[in-house]
Order: structure tokens, then C-alpha cells, then sequence
């Protein structure tokens, strides 16, 4: 039959086209910096991760997560299966039938994804991704059609030549597509690319359940300080980039695009890609930068990214939120990139915007943002009776107070807490002086140097004293203490203790019977705003919510809450760049909870409190979880031993 004599070479060249376009597409990101990587450990982890981490993701919509397991495990079986039916011509009578059974399963799920591409969301991508659906349902059906002889279903004589043909163009188009496209370029790009990136990925901690959120060490020895060009990035970032599909999930959750700041995350990692390719961004088809035309971004691997294919502005609108990042179902790392663009501009060529250049001025010379007085930190706690670690050097909890020392309405907060660790009789101590900027702001800025340092110096004094926890009001020196800090630690000297949010920390008071809580004497309805910082970074959610169910008001959750909570605007040094949009992300945020009904609003932390209190009135009232718990106190009951000092093993017995 004439199909059965020419399939096996059409098998055998397109075969080879791919795998030469397949090294093309490797050449490409070996562009990129060296980066050490298991490769053997992640080539055998890659299937799990696919099968089971990336899908915890993509499950999120259960109709396209079956859609994609029925056409991708579709087309994997089928692939394999016909290069063993009808290039090897391997038990065909048998294993036909398995083929027939996976190019059924895979046509349905194609099916799906045309219903998809009917009237598709803003998010997606158009251009090559709306032909993606004839091709898969093309691939599936001409196979398909040309399975059926060597299945027995009917006569290889049925099949004339003219039929022939047409099959043959059919299985040219599909195959053309699916298999040429992997390495040559097009939307199955995804497929090669994704599958190596999850064997290689750049932070292999994410996969099983782990987390890692924090920002990898900048090697101040280098010749040139963060990412200038495409080829600046490590290999295994331009290999991440290429795996993007172009869902743009990343899109419908950033902030800042829509606040319409110049600011998409999809669009971005396009432009890595535009950029390690050496092409223009003409064909794009997905949303742009708001207020930013398509056709002028222009990239070579060598040449500065920055007015090259995009603009720093794009860079500086991002509040490294992370909400790109958790709904990524390719699991890019978007943030990594950002940050790693920001160092070259602040270190290397000292064009920070103008605002944030007196921040790191402020932190450099008095260790912190805003320029205060560093020896009045402890000014605040005059009449708090506070212990410091330089008087009694051993405390159960070192109180890490931040930067809220120096402001008026965060102070409340602060004291707010002081008075529930006095409540459960906490042995409880503070740095005072001491202590300096956690160095957050300068980091995210950029300014890796400025944080190494503050970090280490923050470190010395640290291992100064005997404490067995940190805790914390303020979640952006909660991560860097807990995951950033622990990079900088001498390698015999690795931190021995543990790092608590308060929200988590009143939490366990409360459960361990440490203190009672009453009721708030307000009526009316209570949400809760997540920090990016403790949520999406550190993955507590529960802690606050079980505290603020217990205050006897009705509590109403927001529609954008948890992992996919909107950010207030006030990460990443974002209120510092300025960048404008159409809207201030405070106010969105603020219409997301009056949409609740709620008269207050929960938050956990400084900065989001000052960014909701930001808000023009009338709004509902903001307040922290400590001002909450504190107003709700009860004396506990005389008839219950009273526990005096609260230590691990107090901890542990009690729980």
C-alpha cells in the first residue's frame, strides 16, 4: 500500500528535523551562564513532576487539566505507539488497537481545546495558538485513518491513492506541527522545552510539596553584577522561558497589569525569549505592556535587554507578589528575572528610580528606608518594660520589631503584641538598637550588596545571643530571616532556631490555653487581606483566619484570597519606583474587600496596613491582627495553672 511504504521514511525524516531543532533550540540556551543541575536525578524526577507537581497547578481548572491529560497523554501513547506500528511495524494487530484507543483519546481532548479557541479569554495568546486545535485534532484523525488497516477494521484496499494523498498531508500537516514545531519553534515549543525545564529546574525545591521563595545570593566577585543581556541569565532561566505557554494566568493575576501599569508578566517572558532568540516581538499575540504598542522590542542575546525589549519602567512596576509565579502552571520563575534585571541597573549602572536611590541612601548610611535616627529604634518601647538581648543575653523569644519602630501607627501594632506576650507570661527580649533594617527594601530594589551587608552585620549580632525563636509582625523581614538570611551564616554556624510570624505565634498561644480570647464588642462583618509575604511566600494562611474566626464577628472571605490574594502595592519596593498606572493597586484591593460588605478588614502586616489606610474614605476600618487579638484579652482563670515561661518544651507538652 502506497501509505504503508512511505510512512516509515516520513517517520524517519521528520524524525531527524526534529531532533536537529531540537539542538538548535539547546544551542540556544547554552547561551546562558553555567548553572550546576542533577542531571540524571532530574531527567528520572522530570515524569513525577510533570504527572503530579505541575498538575497540582493545572488542576486548578479541572476542565482544561483533563483536557490536557487526555491530549498530551494522548499524544505521548500515540507517538510512541506509531513509531512502533508503523515504523517497525511492531504486533500490529495488536498494539493498533491501543493506538487507535490513544488517537480517540487524544481527538477528544483536542476537541476540548478547540471549544476553548472558539471565543478565548483576553489572557490567551491568538496568532499560531489558534491553529493549534486543527493540527492536534488533524494529527489524531489522520493516524487514526490510516491506523485502521493494520488493525483489521477494514481492507488496506479501500484506501486508493487518491485517498492516500490526502492522508498524507494530513499526517505532513499534523506531524509537522506537533513534532517539527518542538525544536524549530511554534506553539508545541512548550513541549520539549517544559519537560526539560521541570527536569532542570532552577529551584528543584518547589517540586513535592517544598517550597523556596527566596532570592538566590548574588556572588559580589563577579565581573558583572546581574543580568544586562539574554545571555546573562542562567541556562537553565532561558530554558525556562522557553517553556512558556502563553496562558497568560500570569497576566489575569499581576497587579500591576491591572492597575495598567507597563507591566505583564507574560509578556515579559516573551521578550526573554525574543531576546535570547535574537527576533523582534512582531508576531506576538497576546496582550501587550499596558500603554506600550507591539513591533518595537528587538533582542540579541548580547545586547542589553533593557531598551532593547523592554523598558526599565516595565521592570520597576513589579511588586514581586509572586502571584505570577504560583499560577504558572509551567512554573516559571518570573521574580528571579526581574530582580535579577534590577541588580545590573542599581549596581551597575546606578539607574534606580530617583526615590529609590535616597532609600538606599537612607539604609546605607542610618539602616533604614525612611532616614531615621538609627540609635531612636527603641524609642518606641519607653514604657513597654521590654528586656534587651545586650542586658540578659538569653530570652525564649527575640521580638524582631522592624522598621515599624519608627512610625506612629505601626508602633500600636508593636505594642499591641507586647501586651499578648505579657498576657501568656512570655520570656521575651528585643535587639533595641541593635538591630538594624532587615534589608528587604534593598534587595528587591536591587541592591544586593547594601543587603549582604545589612544581613550579615543583622547575623553577628544574632549569634550573639542565646534565644530558641524570632518573631515577627512584619512578613518581609519574616521571609528574609527565615529564607534569606540562613545563605549568609558562617557554614559552621548555621542558624539553630526557629522564625514565626506573630499571627502563627498568637495562634499557638491561643491553641496551647497560654491566653484567652473574648469576643470584639463591634457588629457587622470581618474579612481578611493576605500579605504576599507570608502567604504566597510562606505558605501561612490558616493562622490568621483561625484567630479572626474566634473575635465573634461574621467573617467573609474575599474572592481573591489565599494563594491568589491581591497585593496591596506596597512589596518590592514598588511604592518607592512610583511607576504610574490607571489605578492604584491599594484601591483595587480596597474594592475587592468593600465588595465583602465587611466594616473591617484583617491584615498581618505594617505595610499592608499602610497601604489600605492609604485609601481615600469612606472605606472599612483596618487593623491588625494583634490590635484585634489584644482589644479581646481575658484574664485567665485563677482555677488553671498558669504556665510561667513559655519555652519548646512547654510547647511541645502542651500540644
Amino acid at each position: 500500500m502506497f501509505l504503508e511504504s512511505v510512512l516509515p521514511y516520513l517517520l524517519l525524516a521528520v524524525g531527524c528535523l526534529t531532533v536537529i531543532g531540537m539542538l538548535r533550540r539547546i544551542n540556544l540556551w547554552r547561551q546562558g551562564q553555567t548553572e550546576k543541575v542533577a542531571i540524571l536525578a532530574g531527567l528520572a524526577a522530570m515524569p513525577r513532576r510533570y504527572l503530579v507537581d505541575l498538575h497540582h497547578v493545572v488542576d486548578r481548572d479541572k476542565v482544561m487539566s483533563h483536557t490536557h491529560v487526555a491530549t498530551a497523554g494522548g499524544f505521548v501513547l500515540s507517538m510512541v505507539l506509531i513509531i512502533a506500528v508503523h515504523g517497525f511495524g511492531l504486533a500490529p494487530h495488536v498494539l493498533s488497537w491501543v493506538l487507535l484507543a490513544s488517537l480517540a483519546m487524544m481527538f477528544t481532548g483536542a476537541v476540548f481545546v478547540a471549544r476553548r479557541r472558539i471565543n478565548p479569554p483576553s489572557r490567551l495568546s491568538k496568532g499560531p495558538w489558534m491553529r493549534l486545535p486543527k493540527s492536534l485534532l488533524t494529527f489524531s484523525l489522520s493516524f487514526f485513518m490510516v491506523t485502521l488497516p493494520a488493525s483489521g477494521v477494514i481492507s488496506g484496499d479501500a484506501f486508493n491513492v487518491l485517498a492516500a494523498v490526502v492522508l498524507l498531508a494530513a499526517i505532513v500537516w499534523g506531524v509537522g506541527e506537533m513534532l517539527l514545531g518542538m525544536g524549530w519553534g511554534g506553539p508545541m515549543k512548550h513541549a520539549f522545552a517544559g519537560a526539560l525545564h521541570l527536569a532542570f529546574h532552577r529551584r528543584p525545591e518547589r517540586f513535592g510539596g517544598g517550597r523556596s521563595t527566596g532570592l538566590k545570593p548574588l556572588n559580589l566577585e563577579d565581573n558583572k553584577l546581574g543580568v544586562e543581556n539574554p545571555a546573562d541569565f542562567k541556562w537553565n532561566q532561558l530554558l525556562g522561558f522557553d517553556a512558556c505557554v502563553q496562558c497568560g494566568r500570569c497576566e489575569a493575576v499581576c497587579p500591576a497589569f491591572a492597575a495598567g501599569q507597563p507591566l505583564n508578566p507574560k509578556k515579559l517572558v516573551q521578550d526573554m525569549v525574543v531576546g535570547l532568540a535574537g527576533t523582534t516581538d512582531k508576531h506576538y499575540a497576546g496582550s501587550p505592556y499596558p500603554g506600550k504598542d507591539v513591533g518595537h522590542a528587538q533582542g540579541n542575546a548580547h545586547r542589553p535587554i533593557v531598551d532593547g525589549v523592554l523598558n526599565a519602567e516595565t521592570l520597576w512596576s513589579c511588586t514581586t507578589c509572586r502571584a505570577c509565579v504560583e499560577e504558572c502552571p509551567m512554573m516559571i520563575e518570573h521574580v528571579d528575572a526581574v530582580v535579577d534585571m534590577r541588580r545590573f541597573l542599581t549596581l551597575e549602572k546606578g539607574a534606580t528610580p530617583s526615590k529609590a536611590v535616597d532609600v538606599i541612601e537612607n539604609i546605607i548610611f542610618t539602616d533604614n528606608p525612611n532616614g531615621h535616627t538609627p540609635n531612636k529604634r527603641v524609642n518606641w518601647a519607653a514604657d513597654q518594660n521590654l528586656d534587651l538581648m545586650s542586658d540578659v543575653k538569653r530570652a525564649d523569644v527575640l521580638f524582631w520589631v522592624s522598621d515599624g519602630a519608627f512610625d506612629m501607627r505601626s508602633q500600636r501594632i508593636l505594642k499591641a503584641f507586647v501586651k499578648i506576650l505579657k498576657a501568656a507570661k512570655i520570656n521575651v527580649a528585643i535587639l533595641g538598637n541593635e538591630e538594624l533594617d532587615s534589608g528587604d527594601v534593598a534587595r528587591r530594589l536591587g541592591d544586593d550588596a547594601t543587603f549582604q551587608r545589612i544581613a550579615k552585620r543583622n547575623i553577628q549580632t544574632l549569634m550573639k545571643y542565646d534565644f530558641d525563636c524570632i518573631v515577627t509582625t512584619d512578613p518581609h523581614a519574616f521571609h528574609c530571616l527565615k529564607n534569606e538570611y540562613p545563605d549568609f551564616y558562617p557554614d559552621d554556624e548555621k542558624p539553630n532556631y526557629q522564625v514565626w510570624h506573630h499571627t502563627t505565634f498568637i495562634n499557638r498561644l491561643a491553641e496551647q490555653g497560654l491566653i484567652e480570647l473574648g469576643k470584639l464588642d463591634i457588629a457587622g462583618t470581618i474579612t481578611y487581606h493576605d500579605p504576599c509575604y507570608l502567604g504566597r511566600y510562606n505558605g501561612e494562611y490558616d493562622s490568621p483566619r483561625t484567630l479572626i474566626k474566634q473575635l465573634g464577628m461574621t467573617y467573609k472571605e474575599m474572592e481573591r484570597s489565599g494563594f491568589r490574594s491581591r497585593c496591596c502595592g506596597g512589596g518590592g519596593g514598588a511604592p518607592i519606583t512610583d511607576i504610574p498606572g490607571e489605578r492604584r493597586i491599594a484601591d483595587m484591593r480596597m474594592d475587592d474587600i468593600r465588595d465583602t460588605g465587611a466594616e473591617l478588614v484583617a491584615v498581618g502586616c505594617q505595610q499592608c496596613t499602610a497601604m489600605l489606610e492609604g485609601v481615600v474614605e469612606p472605606r472599612p476600618e483596618v487593623k491588625d491582627i494583634a490590635e484585634l487579638v489584644a482589644d479581646v484579652l481575658l484574664e485567665k482563670d485563677p482555677l488553671i495553672p498558669a504556665v510561667e515561661v513559655w519555652t519548646p518544651a512547654v510547647e511541645s507538652q502542651l500540644s
